[in-house]
């Protein structure tokens, strides 16, 4: 063993097994915290250093890496699957929060959508944050944008698109989307940093199915259409594409050519009876970002479109 792999050596044992900063290391053996740096670099190149995730670590990091590259994303995010329906939202809604609170900067201003786990990330994010950050809402339906009663700090600005998720009529409808204050609105969300969007699925869980807002003979009918699921309460086929009916003409939403036009479009779901969602939501070009579990990842590049 020469000199210089003596160093790299004590380097790398001070450093990693020690926990010294690289400017305690440099104090302690008497160098520069350039050469430190130099050295720690070195022994990796050398094999001196060699890193090893664990397992099952290493086989999420896969499953990330494989999404994005199957499906075109800039990044995913997968954590270990839960058992139950309510500890997979709060787990995916967590997870998701935290990704978000390290991107974001003082003046952060972010699009949140319609649903369950999308409300949890936005009551999660108000109380991890230091500064009140700004929350526009993607769609109509204001009780699902407003602070969980359990949260005792909740630091969020809500602009939030004044009308229900669904109008009565199409002609209410559309006098809805042409008021100044819907307008203002939808124009703040084109300067998001980031969107937030959930996932639903064709199954009585769905937020919009439990919430009364659809029967189970819209689902039946969307269904006949083709549809897999729904972002932003948008119901898609297989492929991605939007599935034209009545209900879409009543509906108080961004319009999915507008969330591909935001920046960072994040989504949020995952479970069984949501993959066939998911995997149209990707397909569909409408998502950057995808943060799910690996019971959920594993089944989505698994079968993974060969068009990608």
């Amino acid at each position: 063993m020469d000199y210089e792999e003596m160093l790299m050596t004590k380097v790398a044992w001070y450093y990693y097994f020690e926990g010294m900063t690289q400017q305690n290391v440099a104090e302690r053996m008497g160098i520069s915290r350039i050469r430190v740096i130099k050295l720690l670099e070195k022994a990796r190149q050398a094999g001196i250093i060699q890193f090893h995730l664990r397992r099952d670590s290493e086989s999420r990091m896969q499953l990330e890496r494989t999404l994005m590259e199957e499906y075109g994303l800039k990044d995913a995010f997968v954590i270990p699957a839960a058992t139950s329906k309510d500890q997979v939202n709060a787990g995916i809604a967590g997870a998701a929060s935290m990704y978000i609170s390290e991107r974001l900067d003082e003046n952060s201003c972010i699009n949140i959508g319609y649903g369950d786990t999308p409300s949890r990330v936005l009551n999660n994010l108000a109380t991890l944050v230091e500064r009140p950050l700004s929350c526009v809402s993607l769609t109509g339906g204001v009780s699902y944008y407003l602070p969980d009663t359990r949260s005792h700090v909740f630091n969020a600005k809500l602009h939030l698109i004044p009308t229900p998720l669904l109008a009565s009529s199409k002609e209410m409808a559309e006098a809805m989307r042409n008021e100044t204050s819907v307008m203002e609105i939808s124009r703040m969300g084109s300067f998001a940093q980031l969107s937030v969007v959930g996932i639903g699925a064709m199954h009585e869980s769905a937020t919009i199915f439990k919430s009364g807002i659809l029967n189970r003979n819209d689902f039946v009918y969307l269904g006949m259409q083709g549809a897999v699921g729904d972002i932003l309460s948008h119901f898609i086929n297989k492929e991605g594409v939007l599935i034209e009916s009545p209900l879409e003409e009543r509906l108080i939403s961004t319009p999915l050519s507008a969330l591909k036009d935001l920046r960072n479009v994040i989504g949020v779901a995952a479970g069984e009876s949501k993959v066939e969602a998911i995997r149209a939501a990707l397909r569909g070009k409408y998502l950057d970002v995808l943060i799910t579990d690996d019971s959920t990842a594993e089944r989505l590049v698994s079968d993974a479109p060969e068009f990608f």
